[in-house]
């Protein structure tokens, strides 16, 4: 790469708003220098507008033309900075894989299937999901799905132009051959969808047919799974399937672990380098995805490329030089970039919460503890904590708040908050810091301070939690030394301890067993946004089926059971009936509020999507007008493909 003849002094001052979570906001400096930067574009003279701080102590533009060397020779690795789109936040370590059979690729950028926004730039799915309209888009297939009358069989046709990297036809005979294979060797997407897909066959080269598993009343089990595996599972193709069975001889656990270096693809790019620096695609402009059934063109930046920083400060550093594009990391006080500095870096909402929250991080109970079983006990802790606090530390306001969107077990986006009557729940909401009203409900159940020390007693005994997280995840150690806080305004001990990771998640995973002592109150996450949900997200934040799972990476941590709720959960996929559904949605949002099994701490979004408009242009924002809405997931996941192709060069 070409080195930089003169780094932006700038960049000091942008780091002290970047890295400092919860800091105020730093004062211009005083500073007279003279900025060159050298661009990465060989042989060419570039017009660049720099950002610098001037004594008067504003920010100011000055045009400054660089003088660009050539690439130095044998520097193989060199990228036109025109034709390449940097990435951060992504990829953490270098690439072990490229095996769309696995999940231990650490290959971030190319493999990310079975996730509600599949990463389609190297592998493939039929459908592509867009979180904004909660609808699907064919890619690989040719039109929308289609269910039988009886909701047991959904067909779909595969385009007749959708090639594989050597130039053969994709078929649906690969999608059934992906399959039969995941079954065959037990990998993880088998595994996860056995219990409600029977088979996929190929009915002729160009039609598929997923047969449901039905149960014993002959309904399948679960149509939103069936439906969510076409959207959230890549196709991969048969022929190369066979060479990777005869180099492993058909053993699992080595077809797996291949790294599959000979891969054969249909997405729009494919490896050009890795090592323990960065990752760079290239793209096919062989690509199938040209033709007028699908894109009609090639995506527009000829290399995708994405640095491997040390931790997010080193990464934020990058985004504010605008050697990073597209950010999809927590880069806090995003907002000093451009109000303070003038950096043409922005999110996709222009104000805050700067992002679209996706995701609910939940503070579990321990439904076990001592107190923790009184449903007053848990309500008044979860009404005293300072939300806006955490929204403002923790998230640096990169959330939105429970005024703008109301606690309930959906997420802020206008398609999940229609699926419940806002009005029917009103009086169970709380949007915190109600220390008053926490204290009325506590005292209103006989938990009060009989002896005067200043904690609340039940059943003769203090009440004292220990809240965690585990150590180094900052935003949700903010977050956890809100709630011990309002604790101690109501009367009730919290106290705070932060293991690490490798010995938290062996914890509250393990649902086979009771909780150990330090785990009263605790943090993990949720489902975001997705094909199954918001139905998803409500059946692992609180269906038993998870509890007594020795290995328990689905939800329900605090092991909360509730017939009435499973029975709930359970009629969701098979309903077809908007009113009903919303129904059941308020049913689930009542029961929630009133049981308080765990709560929302803030909202988080899918994606971290930041852009640096330096060099390229065209990235979605909100109302931009692209129709269907492209949204802000890092122009990698799902439709948010289709941000790839809107690009353009700012010069």
């Amino acid at each position: 790469m070409i080195s930089k003849k003169t780094m932006l002094v700038l960049l000091a001052m942008v780091l002290l708003g970047v890295i400092g979570a919860c800091g105020t906001q730093p004062a211009p400096q005083t500073i007279v220098e003279t900025v060159v930067v050298t661009k990465e574009v060989a042989g060419e003279k570039v017009v660049e507008t720099v950002e610098v701080v001037k004594e008067v102590e504003k920010v100011v533009k000055e045009t400054v033309v660089v003088e660009v060397p050539a690439a130095e020779a044998g520097d193989e690795n060199a990228l036109p900075r025109n034709e390449t789109l940097y990435f951060n936040g992504q990829q953490w370590g270098p690439v072990v894989g490229w095996n769309p059979y696995s999940t231990s690729n650490n290959n971030a950028m190319a493999i990310a299937n079975q996730q509600d926004n599949a990463r389609v730039i190297m592998f493939e799915t039929p459908y592509l999901y867009n979180m904004l309209d909660g609808k699907v888009y064919p890619l690989l297939a040719d039109g929308d799905y289609e269910w039988n009358a009886d909701r047991t069989e959904l067909t779909f046709k595969v385009k007749k132009a959708a090639k594989w990297s050597d130039g053969t036809p994709v078929t649906a005979d690969d999608v059934a051959y992906t399959w039969a294979t995941h079954v065959k060797y037990g990998t993880p997407i088998g595994v996860a969808n056995t219990d409600y897909i029977d088979d996929i066959i190929a009915q002729d080269p160009q039609t598929v047919v997923i047969k449901a598993k039905l149960d014993a009343d002959g309904k399948a089990v679960n149509p939103l799974l069936v439906a969510a595996y076409v959207s959230t599972n890549y196709v991969i193709q048969k022929a190369w399937t066979q060479t990777l069975e005869d180099r492993v001889g058909g053993d699992a656990t080595q077809l797996l672990a291949d790294t599959a270096e000979d891969v054969v693809y249909s997405g729009p790019y494919h490896k050009f380098f890795t090592d323990d620096t960065k990752v760079v695609y290239v793209r096919d402009d062989n690509y199938w995805g040209q033709d007028a059934s699908m894109w009609g063109k090639l995506p527009i930046p000829k290399y995708l490329a994405h640095t491997i920083f040390k931790d997010n400060a080193a990464g934020s550093v990058a985004l504010a030089k605008g050697e990073v594009d597209v950010s999809q990391q927590f880069n806090s006080n995003v907002n000093l970039l451009w109000e303070s500095y003038g950096l043409p870096i922005s999110t996709y909402l222009p104000d805050p919460p700067y992002q679209i929250g996706a995701s609910l991080p939940t503070a579990f109970y321990n439904l076990k503890s001592p107190g923790l079983d009184q449903v007053a006990v848990r309500k008044a802790i979860a009404m005293a904590v300072d939300y806006p606090t955490i929204i403002a530390n923790a998230m640096t306001n990169q959330s939105a708040t429970f005024e703008q969107a109301p606690r309930s077990l959906m997420n802020p986006t206008a398609g999940e908050q229609a699926m419940y009557d806002h009005d029917a729940v009103a009086d169970l909401q709380w949007v915190g810091n109600d220390i008053e009203g926490a204290k009325a409900l506590l005292d209103e159940a006989g938990i009060v301070d009989s002896d005067g020390d200043g904690w609340r007693e039940y059943e003769g005994k203090n009440l004292h939690y220990v809240a965690t997280c585990p150590n180094g995840w900052s935003d949700w150690q903010a977050a956890i030394e809100v709630v011990a806080a309002a604790g101690k305004e109501i009367g009730i001990d919290i106290t705070t301890n932060y293991p690490e990771w490798s010995v938290y998640q062996t914890v509250v995973t393990k649902s086979d067993s009771p909780l150990p002592e330090g785990y009263d109150i605790f943090m993990m996450w949720s489902d975001g946004a997705g094909p199954t949900q918001p139905w998803g997200r409500i059946r692992k934040l609180l269906s038993s089926e998870f509890v007594g799972m020795a290995g328990n990476w689905n939800g329900n941590w605090g092991q909360y059971s509730n017939p009435d709720v499973d029975a709930l959960i359970k009629a969701i996929p098979g309903e077809t009936d908007p009113a009903k559904l919303k129904e059941i949605y308020t049913e689930l949002v009542k029961i929630y509020l009133t049981d308080v099994p765990s709560f929302t701490l803030m909202y988080r979004p899918q994606s971290f999507h930041t852009v640096n408009e330096t060099v390229w242009t065209g990235f979605p924002h909100d109302g931009d007008g692209t129709e269907p809405p492209v949204p802000p997931l890092d122009c990698t996941d799902g439709w948010s493909m289709a941000c790839l192709y809107n690009l353009e060069l700012v010069q």
